[in-house]
């Protein structure tokens, strides 16, 4: 699998980022929840997935000049 940064909200472009594949989706870098009350609400987190947050502002960013 390629990777394509599209963007961050980190100042030394580290995380979160979004990177674009080569097979047509994204990777979210990220910090992992970890809060069990948050992980608790999740659906169907088959092995092997995680949670990751990133910022609103980040996925709008990226979505604006992704689709523009």
């Amino acid at each position: 699998m390629r990777l394509r940064f599209l963007g961050s909200t980190s100042e030394a472009g580290a995380c979160p980022s979004l990177y674009e594949t080569d097979r047509g989706t994204v990777v979210v870098q990220g910090l992992q929840v970890t809060d069990a009350e948050a992980l608790a609400g999740l659906r169907h987190v088959l092995e092997g997935e995680t949670a990751v947050e990133v910022p609103r502002e980040l996925l709008v960013d990226i979505a604006r000049r992704v689709l523009s």
